[in-house]
């Protein structure tokens, strides 16, 4: 893309100040629109160093009220960064609906630094991109509109703008040995900026590159790609056509709900206590094997109202040292979590490499609860177990063990939780009119819950159903279900 790429194209200025005034009161104009049409735009801006990225967006931004854009600048990642998902970085930083995030450089140069400096072996790289293609699909699934401009400039262009930096002393802070590097190793460098775009420009996000010699021809062509851009945008809103998946994922056949036995039970008090306090032992030993060993636990609990998450999380959490475990509550959205991609809220809060997150209801919502109250579309909760998928996929190969249970009872036992709970006075906060309205529709949700595990028991993150008729057999099921799977994954790095 690059090397066949003309370099140098003449422009008539005065005709390029005037048609760039007009594009920019036009984007100031749009901006109006996309907070009126709730569309969030996010504007990926890469290219060689020194090729002027950052005077482009400060061009673009000029006419734009702040309170509604957002420029990140990418340095390279931080230690505490390091510890999370690669993508971590930039999906935390998407917009809410309505808004701008312009990126000056991000997960493309991050990409070629890393095979650069050969962090990134072959394998490791396909799975990057894989990714990276990923992330960008589902935003533009979702409504987003992803723009990508890559500024092109020559191995000469470059050079004379890197020492014309370093001989301002209030400029040569911008400089940095990595410039030095590309525009030595040029050729290189081009091969590789070369690869990543090819393996990354899609229809739905496609590269544009940009002459970056004249500045003026850089910032003109800028403008029409944002501003036509988003004029599509507006007319069709991203999101209504379904875009084609990368993969199909190997699943785990599950059982139906209804044929799964529920008469399971611990002998007696003493045999759960014995049993509880050993297991709580070993994970507890298994969890500073984890932090030693950077392995991030993920682990994901739903479950029917008064099935009995809370002691089951309460047992297993209990055993973990607290400096490396948070459980997050999941309860209904807040509005700015509502105005950005529904997994979003779940990014903020993975955990570091060492460490455990513990989930009490999940992302697993948009498929239950959003589906049957009619809180997302139809193609919206159809698309998600595919996204579901991909977005544990992507956490499993960045390392984390990923545990999902589903706390079962019948409708018998949640009746007589729910009287117990309704004639305790100290238990009656536990029960809401809500739990009795969820209960009137448990053949609906039995059904979506059945077409959820079918469908999302993957064999890197499989559906473990937890019978919770007693709910001290439940709690050892899950605490040996989670030693288990350390214990598996340990050997298996060990071998």
């Amino acid at each position: 893309m690059l090397k066949e790429f003309p370099l140098g194209r003449e422009i008539d200025r005065p005709s390029a100040e005037s048609a760039i005034e007009s594009f920019r009161e036009k984007l100031s104009a749009q901006q109006l629109l996309l907070k009126e049409k709730k569309l969030p735009v996010i504007l990926l801006i890469e290219g060689w160093g020194a090729s002027g990225k950052g005077s482009l967006i400060g061009r673009l931004i000029r006419y734009l009220d702040p309170r509604f854009y957002t420029v990140c600048t990418r340095s390279v990642p931080s230690d505490e960064e390091l510890r999370k998902p690669f993508l971590w970085h930039y999906f935390t930083k998407i917009p809410q609906a309505g808004k701008i995030v312009l990126f000056d450089s991000g997960w493309m140069e991050e990409t070629v630094r890393s095979v650069e400096s050969k962090e990134l072996k072959k394998r490791e790289l396909t799975e990057r991109l894989d990714g990276i293609r990923i992330f960008e699909r589902q935003l533009v699934e979702n409504g987003y509109l992803v723009i990508k401009l890559f500024l092109h400039i020559s191995r000469e262009e470059q050079k004379k703008r890197l020492e014309a930096l370093e001989e301002d002393k209030n400029t040569d802070w911008r400089v940095t040995k990595n410039d030095w590097q590309q525009n030595k190793h040029y050729d290189k460098q081009l091969k590789r900026f070369d690869k990543y775009l090819e393996a990354t420009s899609v229809p739905w996000a496609p590269w544009h590159i940009l002459d970056a010699t004249n500045r003026k021809e850089a910032e003109l062509a800028a403008f029409r790609i944002v501003t036509e851009s988003i004029d599509r945008a507006l007319e069709r809103r991203p999101g209504s056509t379904p875009l084609p998946k990368t993969e199909q994922f190997p699943l785990v056949q599950m059982p139906l709900l209804s044929k799964v036995s529920l008469d399971k039970t611990v002998r007696s008090d003493e045999e759960y206590r014995t049993q509880l306090k050993s297991a709580q032992k070993r994970l507890r030993e298994l969890h500073n094997m984890l932090y030693r060993k950077k392995i991030p636990l993920i682990i994901v609990y739903e479950g029917w109202d008064a099935a009995g998450k809370g002691g089951n999380i309460k047992r297993l959490a209990s055993a973990l040292d607290p400096r490396g475990a948070e459980v997050h509550p999941i309860a209904a959205p807040e509005s700015f979590e509502l105005s950005r991609h529904y997994l979003w809220r779940f990014w903020t809060r993975l955990p570091k490499t060492g460490h455990v997150a513990i989930f009490d209801r999940s992302w697993y919502g948009r498929v239950m609860v959003e589906r049957l109250e009619g809180l997302c579309s139809e193609a919206d909760w159809k698309r998600a177990y595919h996204e579901m998928n991909e977005f544990e996929h992507e956490l499993v190969r960045w390392g984390a063990i990923v545990i999902k249970f589903w706390i079962h009872i019948d409708p018998d036992t949640q009746l007589e939780r729910f009287q117990e709970r309704q004639n305790t006075p100290e238990k009656r906060w536990k029960i809401t009119d809500e739990d009795w309205r969820n209960r009137e529709k448990w053949p609906q949700y039995e059904k979506a819950v059945n077409e959820m595990l079918r469908k999302t028991s993957t064999q890197f993150a499989p559906w473990y159903i937890v019978e919770s008729k007693d709910k001290r057999y439940a709690r050892l099921k899950a605490l040996n279900t989670v030693i288990q799977a350390i214990e598996t994954r340990i050997r298996d790095d060990e071998k």
